[in-house]
């Protein structure tokens, strides 16, 4: 199973129990958001190196 396949079943379950436990969402929430900013940080040193191949 994937990594975020995982996170965002985690984050679903979590959603049943918002009202007892609203803490349950903070840490899978907080692991999907880095992992997106990670990827997205990692798309934009990529486009930055092939941009300076093509000049």
């Amino acid at each position: 199973m994937l990594p975020t396949v995982l996170m965002q079943f985690i984050l679903n379950t979590a959603k049943n129990f918002l009202n007892q436990a609203p803490w349950m969402t903070l840490w899978p929430g907080i692991s999907i958001s880095l992992v997106v900013l990670g990827f997205n940080l990692l798309g934009d040193v990529l486009r930055d190196a092939l941009a300076l191949r093509e000049h």
